[in-house]
């Protein structure tokens, strides 16, 4: 949908009304939103979270910064692409990180830019579910819509999250308020259970809570799968997790009489110790829960299309991040080819930033190895990271001034239906010139 396409406000020729527009704060991805824009700024995003609507506020079509910078100082957006080409068709091994708050169809152009340059892209996957990516590698993965689980899901586990504050709309939208089509009844044919190792505000809406100590989401997994299968576990190791083993044989007992369960997973299990082996629990106990009822699980996704990033290199090369073209084919190696390793090793002599603050995140000697090398970035704002780098380039914002597509968390793609016109080019336009500035260039 353009910026025209929504409903005039009566009375107001700068007002603007864009209903079903899509939030890509977090990966709940929603897309019910009824965004109102005067002039340059969006006034009200109704049906938003506290999240969301912080999110479209703070992000305006005015012209707040500059095009571009070049070495801190202003430059055309002509002259910052030529000088990013130059830098990456220089380099390497040059990376290109980030993808995760840029629209699929930048991700697509970004992938074939690092395919050109023969660099590495990675994306935030690395830092938050890129265990589970590599957990359903090895063993698979039992899963649904959101839709699905809306209409079907009477047992409901959240574990290592805390969607209370990360996720504010999911208990309302897509879990456990909802009235389903088999779940007529709402919030009172749910049962909702919250494994962490402290009591969160997520803990208030939790029929069952499981304080666990930190570090045993694997002991815990597995012998939910002992006692499914009604195998015998051993009482001391088990207490050793902070549970009991009839509290575990309780709510293993509830999974089996579920008509339909779900375990939403987050990173207080993926990057927690144990990392992939965690999901790979999680991921082996749902398949197993199979065997006595329907079961699934999902991981729970954190930047808006960090979802669409897995899938995007997925489909194009094949594996879900750090994924290495050097050799002109895809590699895949975890711990050597990811953001941070590379980085604080010092092994890429490039970096294009896309959507991302690494500057903000990173390991100090990771951001400093940044500052040392030809950094790129591509933002709506002027970020830590663009202080440090040698090329900035301001881009509009996804969802709320660049159209395009966005995946939620369950895997489902969604338009994005920007309320605002901005003065920016998008990222994919600008990843599109910069390849295309590479390309023209002599082979090398």
């Amino acid at each position: 949908m353009s910026v025209n396409s929504g409903e005039r406000v009566a009375g107001n020729p700068a007002s603007n009304v864009v209903k079903n527009a899509t939030c890509t704060f977090c990966g709940c991805v929603c897309d019910d939103i009824e965004l109102h824009a005067e002039g340059d700024r969006i006034v009200k995003a109704k049906n938003a979270c506290s999240l969301g609507d912080w999110w479209f506020r703070n992000h305006t079509a005015e012209h707040l910064y500059p095009d571009a910078l070049i070495d801190g100082k202003p430059a055309t957006v002509e002259a910052a692409i030529d000088a990013a080409a130059d830098f990456l068709y220089q380099a390497n091994m040059p990376l290109v990180y980030g993808l995760s708050n840029i629209t699929c169809e930048a991700q697509r152009e970004a992938v074939a830019l690092t395919e050109l340059i023969g660099g590495v892209v990675d994306s935030h996957s690395s830092l938050g579910h890129g265990p589970t990516e590599i957990a359903a590698q090895l063993g698979g993965k039992v899963t649904c819509t959101l839709g699905e689980v809306k209409n079907r899901a009477d047992f409901i586990v959240y574990w290592g999250g805390n969607p209370a504050e990360c996720h504010p709309r999911h208990f309302s939208k897509y879990t456990l308020t909802q009235k389903g089509k088999f779940v007529p009844e709402g919030r009172k044919g749910r049962t909702m259970v919250l494994v962490d190792i402290r009591e969160t505000p997520s803990a208030k809406a939790a029929d069952i809570f499981l304080q666990i100590r930190p570090g045993k989401d694997f002991e815990v997994a597995t012998t939910l799968r002992a006692l499914i299968k009604n195998h015998p576990v051993d009482r001391q190791r088990v207490e050793e997790t902070g549970l009991t083993i009839e509290r575990l044989q309780d709510i293993a007992d509830r999974m089996k009489r579920a008509r339909f369960g779900v375990i939403f997973f987050g990173m207080g299990l993926s990057m927690t110790r144990g990392k992939h082996m965690n999901s790979g629990a999680i991921l082996t106990l749902t398949a197993e829960l199979n065997e006595f009822t329907k079961f699934v699980c999902m991981p729970m996704r954190g930047h808006g299309n960090v979802t669409g990033s897995d899938m995007v290199l997925r489909w194009t090369t094949g594996y879900p991040f750090g994924v290495n073209l050097s050799r002109g084919y895809p590699r895949f190696n975890p711990g050597e080819f990811s953001t941070v390793d590379l980085i604080v090793r010092g092994d890429n002599d490039a970096a294009l930033i896309l959507g991302a603050d690494p500057g903000a995140t990173m390991p100090q000697p990771g951001i400093d190895h940044l500052a040392r090398i030809p950094t790129i970035v591509l933002d709506p704002k002027v970020t830590h990271t663009s202080r440090l780098a040698r090329v900035h380039i301001t881009t509009a914002a996804t969802g709320i001034s660049a159209p395009g597509t966005a995946y939620r968390m369950d895997e489902i793609p969604l338009p994005l239906r920007p309320a605002l016109k901005s003065p920016y080019p998008t990222d994919e336009e600008v990843i599109r010139r910069i390849r295309r500035a590479v390309a023209a260039k002599p082979p090398s």
